[in-house]
């Protein structure tokens, strides 16, 4: 299923630049891609794109759902069944159409390691190499801006400039209302001459359509409530190798704890966590190996331990790329 619109630019706001940044980026394409989980084996279920002009206006939007030829994970968050996608193109059927979309433009997305990852992973998949050298992170660029966001999620970001968003995690829907965002955050930092913060994207090498098995107390255990109920998972096969360093991989065993609120939904950074063989704990103590935590100056109680007991401390970001490479469990 396809769409695909042309929208006229909006009427530029006024904004104090007198000089437009020579370096900045000619284009950009902000994307938002639903997946069927967090792991190297899950796939993209449906994708959005905003092209943008150098100067953020919007010159048109694209929209497909994507058949993953497995189950959709996470329908709760998605809304998207195995019915919904049955019909649906596969990736290598819209490759040569995503790739138009993204060709000489830098990447945009909310938390854009995770998006350019799956995009990387598919593209792979179907032999194919994505046509994006750059990718722009709105979260890094948000932290560079200073702007006073309670927290790094969407919606907050939406919220700060007056978007609203209508249909959250439905990929045509988060792209638009990041687009929108993304335009008034670029004229800023053009405004005060930020730089931007930019990161090459690397062709990828090395994916995996082997299932990663899930466990037991998986995504069908649960749903979306008003409050975030206990999830009892299995104990951690693994003993506890200490503390995560700086520089290392993760090993399995180590015991990993969550503060604050993250742009992708806890449960399922959690989820891989486990599946990846990590302790997820629920509070810290002088066992606890690592921190992950997007705000590392709040004062939460797991923040203000995690300084007590010298536990070592990474954002969102950096957990999702420590996740790749887990090492195993060392035996005996």
């Amino acid at each position: 299923m396809l769409e695909d619109q042309t929208t006229a630019a909006s009427s530029p706001t006024t904004w104090p630049i007198t000089t437009w940044p020579i370096a900045y980026p000619q284009g950009y394409a902000v994307v938002d891609v639903e997946t069927t989980g967090l792991a190297r084996d899950d796939r993209i279920i449906s994708a959005a794109v905003y092209r943008l002009d150098a100067r953020g206006e919007v010159e048109d939007h694209w929209y497909t759902l994507v058949n993953p030829e497995r189950d959709p994970g996470p329908v709760w968050i998605h809304g998207l069944t195995s019915e919904t996608l049955e019909g649906a193109p596969l990736f290598q059927d819209i490759a040569d159409e995503f790739s138009a979309r993204l060709d000489g433009r830098v990447l945009v997305a909310h938390n854009a390691v995770f998006d350019w990852q799956m995009i990387a992973r598919e593209y792979a998949r179907a032999k194919r190499e994505a046509p994006v050298r750059q990718r722009l992170c709105t979260i890094a660029l948000s932290k560079e801006l200073g702007l006073p966001l309670p927290n790094h999620k969407l919606e907050s970001l939406a919220a700060h400039f007056g978007v609203v968003q209508q249909r959250a995690h439905h990929a045509l829907d988060d792209a638009r209302v990041l687009a929108e965002a993304f335009r008034p955050s670029l004229r800023a930092a053009a405004a005060r001459s930020v730089r931007l913060p930019l990161h090459e994207c690397r062709p990828l090498t090395e994916w995996t359509d082997h299932a990663v098995p899930r466990q037991p107390s998986s995504y069908g255990s649960y749903r979306p409530t008003s409050w975030r109920p206990a999830r009892k998972r299995p104990a951690c096969p693994y003993p506890n190798p200490g503390r995560y360093e700086d520089g290392k991989p993760l090993k399995q065993g180590m015991r990993i704890a969550f503060s604050g609120d993250t742009s992708i939904e806890r449960d399922l950074l959690e989820d891989r966590a486990v599946e990846a063989g990590l302790h997820v704990a629920t509070s810290i103590s002088r066992l606890t190996s690592l921190l992950v935590t997007n705000d590392p100056d709040s004062g939460t109680s797991k923040v203000v331990k995690a300084r007590q007991f010298g536990t070592p401390v990474v954002d969102e970001a950096a957990f999702g790329q420590l996740l790749r490479d887990v090492e195993p469990a060392s035996e005996g």
